[in-house]
């Protein structure tokens, strides 16, 4: 009776100190949505707080301005999103386990290869112009799909991974007339699913929240990914605060600081309803990752 008291007691005192921690790290969000509502003057009089002084919707009527440029580079970033995840996951478990097979002769020379790009690059000069003078990546839906594609560190921890896949089960499969192709993809890959899992929502935030390369290679506004439409429009917020200031006419400043709020909430959303559906492989993926070595 002693123990099974004890224990409710300490069930108890868990629940209720996860259940705090659980609160404390949804402020940060409800802090970000109740910014995004908080007109420019209360952010610069009160600074952000958790119920908003003087609410106000601008933010979101000036990302909402062009309704169907926003929905436009939602589908842009969401379709480049999936695809390359999709490639840059095969890839990246491909690479990786080629690397890990102890018969494939120059796995050393290909592993020496991949460290050295993580120390030593070509510039940005030199990269831009292979894009776009010899690739032809200018204007490009692919030139927002291929520099992202091939990560090193994913790659390294999918290998420490597939590290703690029995030998045994290849060589089975081997004795059995299976190729090293269809090891991977009938063996491996299921066997892989947490780290699968963990590098594909890596790769895909990384793709979802990537603007520099549209900066870069993409001129037409209708090829715009999300994240560089929103970049555009607050750059045209702080030029227009900027201007206003130095003509030092008093006008009504644009929420700037509302904007990043704003731009937060819409570009986080789906990234959000994704999470869930990965979560269960998240922690597992990255431990066994990072102690098999």
């Amino acid at each position: 009776m002693i123990i099974r008291k004890d224990r409710i007691a300490f069930n108890v005192i868990g629940y209720l100190l996860i259940s705090f921690i659980s609160i404390l790290c949804l402020v940060p969000f409800i802090m970000v949505l109740t910014g995004s509502i908080t007109s420019q003057e209360s952010i610069l009089r009160d600074g952000f707080r958790l119920f908003p002084k003087e609410v106000s919707y601008e933010a979101y009527t000036i990302i909402f301005k062009s309704p169907d440029m926003l929905v436009r580079s939602y589908i842009v970033s969401t379709l480049v999103t999936i695809v390359g995840a999709v490639m840059g996951l095969f890839f990246t478990a491909m690479t990786a386990y080629i690397i890990t097979c102890k018969d494939f002769r120059y796995r050393d020379q290909i592993s020496f290869y991949f460290y050295f790009t993580t120390i030593f690059g070509g510039g940005l000069v030199p990269w831009y112009i292979l894009l776009v003078k010899y690739l032809h990546m200018k204007d490009n839906y692919v030139a927002l799909v291929f520099p992202l594609l091939l990560n090193v560190i994913y790659i390294l921890i999918m290998k420490s991974f597939m590290k703690s896949i029995p030998d045994a089960i290849a060589e089975s499969a081997r004795i059995d007339g299976a190729g090293d192709f269809m090891i991977f993809i009938k063996l491996i890959l299921p066997l892989s699913k947490p780290a699968l899992a963990t590098i594909g929502l890596f790769i895909a935030l990384n793709y979802w929240n990537d603007w520099y390369n549209a900066m870069l290679f993409i001129e037409k506004q209708e090829m715009y990914p999300l994240q560089y439409f929103l970049y555009q429009i607050l750059s045209k917020v702080d030029f227009i605060n900027q201007a206003a200031a130095r003509s030092g006419v008093p006008v009504p400043l644009m929420p700037s600081e509302a904007v990043k709020l704003a731009m937060t909430v819409v570009a986080t959303g789906p990234i959000i309803f994704l999470y869930p559906f990965v979560q269960k492989y998240f922690v597992k993926g990255i431990t066994i990752g990072a102690v098999k070595g």
